[in-house]
């Protein structure tokens, strides 16, 4: 018999041996039980370490993407920060190419109006051209008509001869249309001294031959046109040399005035033998521009001339001249002595204004106390006042 606590149990019952039975299986069952959980266990422990391996693993992965999702959140704020200012950096960009495509488009504008009205400016300034052209076209054929008439082209050439000499020479020393003691009358006679003497200007030159020369078409008409040239400047040479070279009365040569260059120039490239025959004759070929400089060269023979003529008179002025300076030296030595004495004058004044200054200063600094006390002064000093 067992006594638990208030009850009796009886080992040989058969309900508690059966109980004790089924505890015992019981007992065994549960020690199985445990020696599989325990043997279950030890082998789970491998597989527990890789869960927990797993698991961290999964908790890194999990960590990393929430990092990833924040770096990939802060990328996009970065790149929609970035994509707002590249908005904004393009669109200020674009302001700025669209205003100086404006500016620019401006100033082309303005500029094409500035050509516009230049060239508006040019054409009128080719209108007045044109105009002044045709102008000038009038006056060449008139020119022209007035050099197919030999009395009309002497004037002309008297003219154009009138205008270069009196640029030239002083009007005392030429006259025009002056008569020889022949009868003969020269259109300028100027007047030289001896020697070598007046010397005459003709300026009546015949141009047909010339004008034939230049219309020639072929061969046969230019040496024709050259054979009548040759012949009218010989005539017109001899003609000169026989009128206007008087001996006593003039200078033993002439001058032939060509109212054109052209002229000039043809008869010296092409005509050299007419110009050696001019030489021979004493006639002399000027041209405008030739003639300017011989007259020139005349304009310094005269003003020799009249100064040698003067020299007389020059030598007087001169002795004049230097007693006039000589008497301005004594003036200037005068007043160079006036202004000594002056200064030696106003140094004296100087010095006596010190000097009253001087004692007007020392009257002011009197002690006049002192000088009613006694103090300071000897009676002798005192200097008595009258009334």
């Amino acid at each position: 018999m067992i006594e638990i606590g208030t009850h009796l149990i009886d080992l040989h019952d058969p309900l508690v041996q059966g109980a004790l039975a089924v505890a015992a299986l019981v007992l065994l069952l549960l020690l199985a039980v445990l020696r599989s959980a325990a043997r279950a266990s030890r082998a789970m422990d491998p597989l527990t370490g890789n869960l927990i391996a797993l698991t961290q693993r999964v908790q890194a992965l999990s960590d990393g993407q929430h990092q990833l999702a924040g770096g990939l959140h802060h990328v996009s704020e970065a790149q929609a920060a970035a994509q707002t200012k590249m908005l904004a950096l393009m669109e200020a960009r674009l302001a700025e190419v669209n205003r100086a495509m404006s500016e620019s488009l401006h100033g082309s504008a303005t500029r094409t109006a500035r050509s516009l009205g230049a060239l508006q400016e040019r054409l009128e300034a080719i209108d007045k051209a044109q105009a002044n052209i045709e102008k000038l076209s009038g006056n060449v054929l008139g020119l022209q008509d007035i050099l197919s008439n030999k009395q009309t082209r002497g004037a002309f050439g008297e003219i154009q001869l009138h205008d270069i000499v009196r640029k030239a020479l002083p009007s005392d020393a030429f006259t025009m249309q002056a008569t020889l003691s022949n009868g003969r009358r020269a259109d300028c006679l100027i007047h030289l001294p001896n020697p070598p003497g007046p010397i005459v200007v003709d300026s009546k030159f015949p141009l047909e031959a010339y004008e034939a020369l230049r219309r020639a078409e072929n061969e046969s008409q230019k040496i024709e046109a050259q054979r009548m040239m040759r012949i009218a400047v010989r005539s017109h040479i001899r003609a000169i040399a026989d009128r206007y070279i008087l001996e006593g009365e003039t200078a033993d040569g002439a001058l032939m005035f060509l109212p054109s260059e052209a002229v000039y120039a043809e008869l010296h490239a092409n005509f050299p033998e007419l110009v050696r025959e001019g030489f021979a004759a004493k006639v002399w070929i000027v041209s405008p521009t030739t003639c300017m400089a011989t007259l020139h060269t005349m304009r310094a023979v005269l003003k020799d001339a009249r100064m040698r003529a003067q020299a007389g008179a020059i030598r007087r002025e001169l002795a004049a001249l230097y007693a006039d300076v000589e008497r301005l030296g004594g003036r200037v030595s005068n007043l160079d002595r006036h202004f000594a004495m002056a200064a030696k004058d106003i140094e004296e004044i100087r010095i006596s204004a010190e000097k009253a200054g001087k004692r007007a200063h020392r009257l002011d600094n009197f002690d006049f106390e002192e000088l009613a006390s006694g103090e300071g002064l000897t009676p002798a000093n005192v200097v008595p006042l009258e009334r």
